[in-house]
């Protein structure tokens, strides 16, 4: 977990005005429930962990990111915030796994995970919302028993993404919408077309699981 919220692809930051408090209103009220859960937080170090993302409707078919459509995506170095506001959110505009490299749009740089978030996108066509949250517990309990991610894959790598490809078409993730990250100690994944269907599928995980 030690090096969770370290950006390890280049990321193009365009300082840009930050987005209206209505548009990240429904990501704010669900931010806001997986913090008080500690699934959103931050470590003793300083470190913090977990994000979330929602895709952009309207650039669907006008602005096509290069490996999926533009999201809106938490910034890096928020998991240890109580509460977010409209500058700890920005556009992710453009993205690329190959050349490792991220575009983002907005006041503040994108999560460390961005790459991540753009590959479950670029897979799912039907997918709107990823959440990426931190359980040490959960995740010891769900290795293996949903899609796992092979252990010698880092997050936040080109690696990663691609491997998120593979689950895609190999092991029914688009059914499933949750996997865990083998090589990423405590990272868990649910998407799913809004925030409560991604959410609440986490939440059922969590409940049944570790309470």
């Amino acid at each position: 977990m030690f090096d969770e919220g370290y950006i390890k692809y280049q990321c193009n930051w365009i300082d840009a005005p930050p987005f209206s408090l209505k548009t990240i209103q429904e990501l704010n009220r669900w931010r806001d429930k997986l913090y008080q859960l500690g699934l959103i937080g931050q470590y003793d170090n300083g470190i913090g962990f977990g994000n979330l993302s929602i895709r952009i409707k309207e650039d669907r078919d006008s602005h096509p990111c290069p490996v999926g459509n533009r999201f809106i995506i938490s910034g890096t170095k928020t998991g240890g915030l109580p509460t977010l506001n409209e500058r700890h959110y920005t556009k992710v505009v453009d993205c690329n796994w190959d050349k490792n490299y991220v575009t983002c749009l907005g006041p503040i740089q994108a999560s460390s995970e961005a790459l991540t978030h753009a590959a479950i996108y670029e897979a799912n066509p039907k997918i709107d919302v990823v959440i990426h949250v931190h359980h040490l517990d959960l995740w010891q309990k769900l290795m293996d028993k949903v899609p796992t991610t092979a252990k010698q894959v880092a997050y936040g790598t080109p690696e990663m993404a691609r491997e998120i490809i593979r689950l895609c078409r190999e092991e029914n993730l688009g059914e499933t919408q949750i996997l865990v990250m083998s090589g990423h100690e405590e990272g868990i994944i649910t998407f799913g077309r809004n925030l409560d269907e991604a959410g609440n599928l986490l939440l059922k995980y969590y409940y049944s699981f570790v309470s």
